[in-house]
């Protein structure tokens, strides 16, 4: 009536189709402070609907031990149409497919007869955990009507070896696009009340959780994914106030909550909202301002960027805002944008927007998600973004700080976190991240519950596409959750993992050498940018290579 399988964190697990169990060998290996995670499949023929509850044996000190359920969710747009996609997709039907992971009531989780379904387990060895190996054995059964258990269904035994020494931190900048409209959108409150400051605080701790250190900060309601001529709704930390000579007066309170509560979580870098449109820096952001005692919208889509008006207001904030980070201790961890992917035939708007504040961000870092190389050549940005499907010019010609970033337009053999591509793919970027030596990553869509261009608000559980604009998953990798705490996807622990072997390898390269890691890493040359091993088993041997070298030297 049942089968279990186990099988690894890689492998999405389709209602329709029994997973193959590849590259899972029953055995984990795990720094101090990392988590390793696998799954179970569980499958059933009866003649209803069943309910599966899961328990834990494990008599290890210091390794904790997490248990979800793999829920599913709708996928309208799985990816891009018209010859625009690789082979390496699990599909390109419309479907519901695996992603988030929720927590298992005290009832249990459905067992749908006929469907495969899983379980998604975390092993998590912390500070306290021994150097040695650990069985760990996960019982799966089946709960009766009213809730007691009921059958076996079967169990699981994997072993964990933990490492001698704990998992370094991420020394790159990771930034997922924070977006606190979506937040007090999907959770009817308004704008930094008590409530809303929780909720967004909830939702930074699990990104700081999973090797994300630096925050989209909005000084300004950020100028991203918005109709021209639209509005998202505003979320400005920078109190702004007209005096009645026309001069402004600034207020950083919102601001210094924002920055103390982020480094209080782990946060070490702060990127500020952009100071000027998307695609081309030709109009300012919307920024509200107290007039005469009331509120009202100071710039927007109708102000010229490069005008007497708002280059007259930034002369004068942007130095105040410089006083104030320097005073709160992160300037020099803080980067300024002008303006978001401005293509090639919008080089010159953005030439004068970035001239106009060229002394007013005089050594300060700057930072654009961008693909044209001439930016760079031309001197316009210090530390470009680069998409992953365009950086080649970069790495030839390196600048000395090199970000990459991937979104919708990067289909075609990058990694990339679609809800339809194989897990493999995701995890692949920590390894392309260290073998091209970028030094930083960017994704615009932690928690993005939008339509494109933000006409509306969408139900993430419902919608994964951003109204049928993005291939699915790719505008959020958290959920919303019913008590006001995210709920994470199975692509979250994919970056985590991800990162992981990141820092894995530059552990193994503070005791040796990068030559010595890229030797161990990557013998076959089977990395870059655009390309990775296409299967569980060849992701998890890099990793598994770089394990064993550490134990040699541990």
């Amino acid at each position: 009536m049942y089968k279990i399988k186990a099988v690894t964190s890689m492998e999405k697990i389709f209602a329709d189709r029994e997973p193959s169990g590849e590259g899972f060998t029953g055995a984990l290996t795990a720094l101090r402070g990392e988590t390793v995670s696998f799954q179970i499949a569980c499958w059933q023929d009866g003649m209803r609907k069943q309910r599966g509850a899961v328990s834990v044996s494990c008599d290890q000190p210091g390794i904790r031990v997490r248990v979800r359920y793999v829920d599913n969710v709708p996928c309208a747009y799985p990816c891009h149409t018209n010859g625009r996609r690789d082979e390496d997709y699990l599909t390109d039907k419309p479907g519901l497919y695996p992603d988030p992971l929720r927590e298992i009531p005290d009832y249990g989780f459905s067992l749908i007869s006929g469907q495969w379904r899983s379980v998604w387990v975390d092993l998590m060895p912390d500070e306290s955990a021994g150097k040695g190996r650990y069985p760990v054995t996960i019982h799966v059964i089946s709960k009766g009507e009213n809730g007691e258990a009921d059958s076996s269904i079967g169990s699981v035994t994997v072993c964990l070896e933990v490492l001698n020494a704990a998992l370094p931190e991420l020394d790159i900048p990771h930034t997922e696009w924070f977006h606190c409209d979506c937040l007090a959108n999907y959770y009817h409150t308004e704008v930094f009340s008590e409530r809303h400051w929780q909720i967004i605080e909830n939702f930074l701790r699990t990104a700081a959780a999973h090797h994300c250190n630096m925050i989209l900060t909005p000084i300004f309601t950020p100028p991203l994914d918005t109709a021209i001529g639209g509005e998202r709704r505003t979320v400005q930390l920078v109190e702004v106030a007209v005096r009645s000579d026309g001069t402004y007066a600034f207020g950083y309170d919102r601001l210094e909550r924002w920055i103390s509560m982020c480094r209080r979580l782990g946060f070490q870098y702060f990127e500020l909202s952009h100071l000027f449109s998307q695609w081309g820096a030709v109009a300012a952001p919307k920024i509200v301002g107290c007039v005469n005692g009331a509120e009202q919208k100071l710039f927007g889509w109708d102000t010229d960027a490069t005008g007497p008006v708002y280059q007259s207001f930034l002369h004068q904030f942007l130095p105040s805002l410089k006083q104030e980070l320097s005073k709160l201790g992160v300037l020099d961890q803080t980067y300024f944008h002008i303006s978001d992917e401005p293509s090639g035939d919008q080089l010159e708007s953005y030439r004068r927007a970035r001239a106009s504040v060229e002394k007013d961000l005089a050594g300060c870092h700057t930072m654009d998600a961008l693909s044209d190389y001439s930016f760079y050549q031309m001197g316009l940005v210090e530390t470009p973004v680069c998409a992953t499907n365009h950086i080649k010019p970069f790495l030839e010609n390196r600048p000395p700080h090199l970000f990459g970033y991937y979104c919708t337009a990067q289909w075609d053999r990058v990694s990339n976190r679609f809800i339809v591509q194989p897990g493999y793919r995701t995890r692949a970027l920590g390894m392309q991240l260290y073998k091209e030596n970028i030094d930083g990553f960017l994704h615009w869509g932690y928690n993005f519950y939008n339509s494109e261009y933000s006409l509306c608000s969408i139900d993430p559980f419902t919608c994964t596409d951003a109204d049928g604009a993005f291939p699915s998953g790719d505008p959020f990798i958290v959920y919303p959750g019913a008590d006001a705490e995210p709920v994470e996807s199975l692509r979250l622990m994919l970056m985590d993992e991800a990162f992981s072997d990141f820092c894995a390898a530059r552990l193994l390269e503070k005791i040796t050498s990068r030559e010595e890691v890229l030797r161990v890493l990557d013998p076959d040359d089977a990395f870059a940018i655009d390309r990775y091993p296409r299967s569980c088993s060849g992701l998890q041997a890099a990793r598994d290579r770089v394990n064993e070298r550490l134990r040699e030297l541990l």
